[in-house]
């Protein structure tokens, strides 16, 4: 691959040049030939080369018209091209079961992940995203970066942290370590059944007071009978309450349960 190109800062671009970290990420996702593979943010195809050794063809994701053409003269008719904002882009792909890779710019990586989990027809993810956000989407209650980013994204997927990537494996430089992580759809036997709008409303609240207690942080929102009926500790805080809770007190957001004040 041509290697020209100068990352720009607005699409927060740092290329991944580690021949090792690059082979480790391969073998992580695993792709079958078989499989239907969308790469979002190829960059100048240091994945794009190795993923399509095993697939033969890919979609990929790419806003950057300097990147496109490059793109287009490596990659000929081996590639589709959606020169686009990932944010906006449709995953749907006609209900086909779908596989999507991709090291995510930092500035977007959490609205594209909450874009990402609306689409049914996802098989699994493997993004490369800035550690801390790894950290918090995989964190389990108790732990510090618990926080809303995990339970909405928990409620959907098993989250594993796969692989630590270092600042010094990408051209330049980024200020901040990596990692890879596995999101893949619950399945049948474990999937919630929620109104997420709800669920969100709750997270938020919890969470942007998680130093207060938990009936002091959704006083406004849940009637104080419903913690008890669903055998939850009000002297709890945010972080402590499992993803099974908050999806209980979401179930219980109604006419009937919700304060009259919201």
């Amino acid at each position: 691959m041509t290697k020209t190109h100068i990352a720009k800062k607005r699409f927060g671009q740092n290329f991944l040049h580690d021949e090792y970290i690059i082979n480790e990420i391969i073998k992580i996702i695993n792709p079958k030939s078989t499989d239907f593979m969308v790469e979002i943010g190829p960059g100048l195809g240091a994945l794009t080369v190795l993923l399509l050794n095993k697939v033969g063809k890919l979609d990929v994701i790419e806003i950057d018209r300097d990147i496109i053409s490059i793109l287009h003269k490596e990659f000929d008719n081996q590639i589709t091209i959606h020169g686009m904002d990932a944010l906006k882009f449709d995953y749907s792909f006609g209900g086909n079961l779908v596989r999507v890779v991709g090291n995510l710019p930092y500035n977007i990586s959490t609205p594209l992940l909450f874009h990402l989990a609306q689409f049914k027809n996802i098989k699994d993810m493997h993004f490369m995203l800035q550690k801390e956000v790894v950290d918090r989407i995989c964190a389990k209650p108790g732990n510090k970066d618990y926080g809303r980013l995990s339970v909405m994204l928990q409620c959907k997927f098993a989250c594993d942290k796969m692989l630590d990537v270092a600042a010094t494996c990408f051209k330049p430089q980024p200020k901040v370590e990596s990692a890879i992580v596995r999101l893949k759809p619950l399945g049948l036997d474990k999937q919630y059944k929620v109104d997420e709008g709800a669920l969100n409303k709750i997270v938020t609240h919890a969470f942007n007071m998680r130093r207060k207690t938990i009936s002091n942080s959704l006083r406004n929102i849940i009637n104080p009978k419903i913690f008890a009926k669903l055998g939850i500790d009000t002297n709890m805080r945010a972080e402590n309450l499992s993803v099974d809770q908050y999806v209980a007190l979401a179930n219980e957001i109604d006419g009937k349960n919700i304060c009259k004040n919201n």
